[in-house]
């Protein structure tokens, strides 16, 4: 795959959403290196937002206590696809954010309008004059509507299942309750956000597909996109609709 010159990418703004167990921040990160840009994970300022509630007894189920201390926690996110960072208050939390106690609460935190103003501000701002790759839920709908590549990613709900169970480094008898978990959640996050292609998305389908297919995939669309002319869902493969 030939990429286009640094300087026609250096203003492009990726944004991929899809739902949870997607494999959004794998191909995320592997575009980003691939093609040289930096990567912002914003589910994971979500989860240090919530992180922070919980550290510092805020009761999460209400959302105007979320909302009264939605300004206080410094969020610090690195945008280095080989090293991706988050911090809070000075503290890395990489590995505290993705704890059970934080995923149970991360919907509820991330519903309240306080913690989402707070935060798209930030995305907005790192985000900057482009050069990034951008992952969510609700990026090219909401956080940079004018996103000049736009990918919905998505998989069936058992290969989603499959996916997180593997990262939570369950077997495969944790993959129907894993299956249960992230049906629960999708419940909860379509309240916020629809869970669906934005205008002008192109959406593809990671179900049958490896993880190297579906960063070569997704940079193909941005390098197309980058040049100016329109991805080919036959030499893209397969998966790849509008």
């Amino acid at each position: 795959m030939s990429l286009p010159s640094q300087q026609a990418l250096s203003g492009m703004v990726v944004a991929i959403d899809g739902p949870s167990g997607s494999g959004k921040s794998s191909v995320s990160r592997g575009v980003a290196a691939r093609l040289g840009l930096r990567y912002l994970d914003t589910g994971a300022q979500y989860r240090a937002m919530t992180y922070w509630m919980l550290q510092n007894k805020v009761d999460v189920g209400d959302p105007a206590a979320v909302a009264a201390d939605a300004g206080t926690p410094v969020i610090v996110s690195g945008t280095d696809p080989a090293a991706p960072a988050i911090g809070v208050d000075g503290e890395d939390v990489a590995v505290q954010i993705r704890e059970a106690d934080v995923t149970g609460a991360v919907s509820a935190v991330a519903a309240v309008p306080e913690v989402r103003a707070r935060l798209i501000a930030l995305q907005r701002e790192i985000i900057g004059g482009g050069g990034i790759v951008v992952e969510g839920r609700d990026i090219a709908s909401v956080v940079a509507p004018a996103a000049g590549a736009k990918i919905f990613l998505t998989a069936s709900q058992e290969a989603r299942a499959a996916r997180r169970n593997t990262e939570n480094g369950g077997g495969a008898g944790g993959v129907a309750a894993t299956r249960e978990a992230l049906t629960r959640r999708d419940s909860v996050d379509s309240r916020t956000n629809a869970l669906a292609a934005a205008p002008g998305a192109v959406v593809v389908d990671a179900t049958e597909l490896t993880l190297e297919q579906v960063i070569e995939q997704v940079a193909g669309i941005v390098i197309h996109t980058a040049e100016g002319t329109a991805p080919d869902a036959a030499s893209q493969g397969v998966g790849l609709t509008r």
